[in-house]
């Protein structure tokens, strides 16, 4: 091997000069925050997550269509947001669901006391 320092980036053979694809970073930061939005009853993880997903969907598009023109590391970057996304999104659809449940039980048991207050009523007086 001989080793040919170059003056210029451009004169290396090798250089490619390859960019970013867009939203990379915006897709990772959404995704862990999807994750971590999940604590908030939910909603904020979802639309985090979801919003995620859809440009993550976007920029593989673009990747697809042209992979020689995008960096490696943007599209790494696509994936890892997809997959925080996914699971933001699973667990704040989980949260949700679990509310929802939980608003169900306590109306159940809160009609239950209602509807035995004029036993009670009765009862003590």
């Amino acid at each position: 091997m001989e080793n040919i320092n170059y003056q210029n980036a451009e004169d290396n053979p090798h250089f490619i000069n390859k960019i970013s694809l867009p939203n990379s970073n915006a897709v990772l930061v959404l995704g862990i925050l999807s994750i971590l939005g999940c604590w908030c009853y939910g909603i904020i993880g979802l639309t985090l997550g979801i919003i995620a997903l859809v440009l993550a969907k976007n920029s593989e598009r673009l990747y697809i269509q042209e992979p020689g023109k995008y960096s490696e590391l943007s599209f790494n970057n696509i994936n890892a947001g997809k997959i925080c996304a996914i699971i933001g999104t699973t667990l704040s659809g989980l949260m949700i669901i679990f509310y929802i449940v939980k608003l169900v039980i306590l109306a159940a048991a809160f009609s239950a006391i209602l509807a035995a207050l004029p036993f009670l009523h009765a009862i003590f007086h």
